[in-house]
């Protein structure tokens, strides 16, 4: 309800949440009431989308989603198609590394693609090549995030990414993935370019990774 407040609007398009399974019947209320249209989940494991769904129909689940970090790939992903339910895909462009501007060697320890959790995964990786990113988006004639997000679009109608900016030119850009057409092929190259099995570290710092989707199940009750 504070949401609807600070709107100053009646009634909310889609109400996201990481939270315990017994509001998803307050949520519900809400529903019912027209205080909001649809309910979506945020970083939720199995267990907890399952239960959520049986209490009320989940819209979409936010969870993050790219080259380097697919591992709802294996169980979240199936479940929610077989459930009906979208995929929102935060960080979709790796907190930036694949937008193209990450140079490993010179990047700035104080710089927030650094410290933050997936820029760990990259630094604690010992086989991982990155000589072949910048030649892709050359060879599909578009931007390095418009081939990262394009990737992620050829995943399935379900996916959804939304990807972060401040500036409109930006934003022009990362619409223009709409219009990059990538064969099957072209799909494996782009993900043997980002082995999975070479991908280490963690997704968050440690404060926050009791959060995250495999760590945050919600108690029964």
């Amino acid at each position: 309800m504070s949401t609807i407040l600070i709107c100053t609007i009646s009634t909310v398009s889609m109400f996201q949440c990481q939270l315990r399974i017994r509001k998803i019947e307050e949520l519900k209320k809400l529903v019912n009431e027209g205080k909001i249209r649809y309910i979506g989940l945020s970083e939720a494991s199995i267990d907890t989308i399952m239960r959520a769904h049986a209490v009320h129909p989940i819209t979409a689940v936010q969870m993050e989603y790219s080259r380097w970090t697919r591992e709802i790939e294996n169980e979240i992903i199936p479940l929610c198609r077989k459930l009906g339910i979208g995929i929102v895909s935060y960080s979709p462009l790796g907190c930036g590394f694949f937008g193209g501007k990450a140079i490993l060697e010179s990047l700035p320890a104080e710089s927030f693609l650094f410290i933050q959790g997936s820029m760990v995964r990259i630094w604690r990786t010992t086989n991982f090549s990155i000589t072949n990113l910048p030649t892709l988006p050359q060879k599909h004639s578009c931007t390095a995030p418009q081939l990262a997000l394009a990737w992620l679009l050829h995943q399935g109608n379900d996916i959804v990414p939304i990807p972060g900016t401040t500036k409109v030119k930006n934003l022009c850009i990362n619409i223009g993935a709409l219009n990059v057409k990538l064969p099957k092929e072209d799909l494996t190259e782009i993900c043997d370019a980002v082995p999975i099995n070479e991908v280490e570290g963690d997704r968050e710092f440690e404060v926050l990774s009791k959060f995250i989707w495999n760590n945050a199940n919600t108690p029964s009750k």
